[in-house]
């Protein structure tokens, strides 16, 4: 067996329908088993204004409550995994949707914090690689939820994060980030490959700026996970094989 890539969803395209009609056929292009862990940031906060409750954030971090780990588990594991599976079983994919808990798949710890209390927000400890190569073997594509095994409790983690443990634990090839976007542009012209000195170097200039920059450190993030190398594109780039491409060396 190949080995796998791991694909992060973000949430600004999971609730997009046109996005989510290709997301199928762009997967089936991939010349490896692939995993899918997603977010759904947009859609929990949207959720929680509905129940009255008021989103919560420390260093770009969500501070998950009681009242906010239930709404969290009801969109990540419930709206958004099941809408997501629907999508790639009707697109002709094995798919099976998980959250981290099912299984032990990913077990995490609450996320400590020098002087605020994230309740049920916490960070990865440790990734049942064996339970998602199995099921790569028999040609299932596992879709992961960001909610994790926690010690009494679930818990909520960024899903970069899990993507990036989730990857490092199977011994993947490359994780793709897949966004609305192409790659990271430089004069106007997508960069085909950065080192991490290359890509910071871009944000200290102000090349790499907005909304990319997260995007860029969360690519970063996963180098220093262990994953060989990490890649920014959009649909059209994860069929043609093309976007950018962070790498330690070129």
């Amino acid at each position: 067996m190949a080995q796998p890539v791991v694909i992060k969803i973000g949430g600004n395209e999971i609730d997009d329908p046109a996005f989510l009609a290709e997301l199928a056929p762009a997967i089936r292009s991939v010349a490896a088993p692939v995993i899918v862990v997603h977010g759904g940031g947009r859609e929990i906060s949207a959720l929680q204004q509905v129940m009255g409750i008021q989103p919560r954030y420390l260093d770009g971090v969500r501070v998950t409550d009681a009242p906010s780990l239930a709404v969290v588990e009801m969109v990540l594991a419930g709206i958004v995994n099941k809408r997501l599976v629907r999508y790639l079983l009707e697109g002709s994919l094995d798919a099976l949707g998980v959250s981290g808990v099912d299984r032990g798949l990913v077990r995490a710890e609450k996320m400590p914090h020098p002087t605020e209390d994230m309740g049920f927000t916490g960070r990865v400890v440790s990734v049942r690689g064996d339970v998602l190569r199995e099921w790569l073997a028999q040609g299932v594509t596992p879709v992961i939820a960001p909610v994790c095994l926690g010690e009494g409790s679930s818990l909520n983690v960024n899903a970069d994060h899990v993507a990036g443990a989730v990857a490092a634990a199977v011994k993947a090839s490359r994780m793709v980030f897949l966004t609305n976007v192409e790659g990271v542009l430089v004069n106007s012209q997508r960069a085909a490959t950065l080192t991490p000195e290359q890509a910071e170097a871009l944000i200290a200039d102000g090349i790499v700026f907005g909304g990319m920059i997260p995007k860029v450190r969360t690519a970063l993030h996963a180098l220093d996970e262990g994953v060989p190398e990490a890649m920014i594109t959009n649909l059209a780039g994860l069929k043609a094989g093309t976007g950018t491409v962070f790498r330690h060396t070129m």
